[in-house]
């Protein structure tokens, strides 16, 4: 059996790691800058985003709106935060799905032990 290349098209490059990965993969890409306090206090930039926290949407329709975060999709690499809904034509109010990279961080919600470990582990590696 004849083995094909991959082709370096910058589409199909972009296809293979944005579309096309797998969910491991798409879950590191779920990352959401924190604001300048929690940077401070923390001593990261960035972190995977979880249901619990709390976001502020800085770009898009929805921008300056502060809520918690409802559900993760990471297959379709999208969140979806409180109080950023619309109104569909049958009437219901359905959550709007908003991706990471346009909301930033304002509270994290640190009940879980892994993810304290996690953060000391990043602050540590940044030192």
């Amino acid at each position: 059996m004849v083995q094909l290349s991959m082709s370096s098209h910058p589409r199909e490059v972009r296809k293979r790691m944005l579309y096309r990965a797998p969910l491991h993969v798409k879950a590191k890409q779920l990352v959401s800058p924190l604001s300048e306090e929690l940077k401070k206090e923390y001593g990261i930039r960035r972190i995977r985003v979880r249901k619990g926290d709390t976001v502020m949407v800085v770009r898009g329709s929805f921008k300056g709106h502060e809520g918690k975060v409802v559900r993760v999709n990471v297959k379709k690499m999208r969140i979806f935060v409180e109080g950023a809904t619309r109104t569909r034509a049958d009437g219901r109010e359905v959550l709007v799905p908003l991706h990471p990279s346009k909301v930033v961080i304002t509270k994290l919600d640190l009940s879980d032990g892994r993810r304290k470990e996690i953060i000391e582990r990043r602050k540590r590696a940044s030192q």
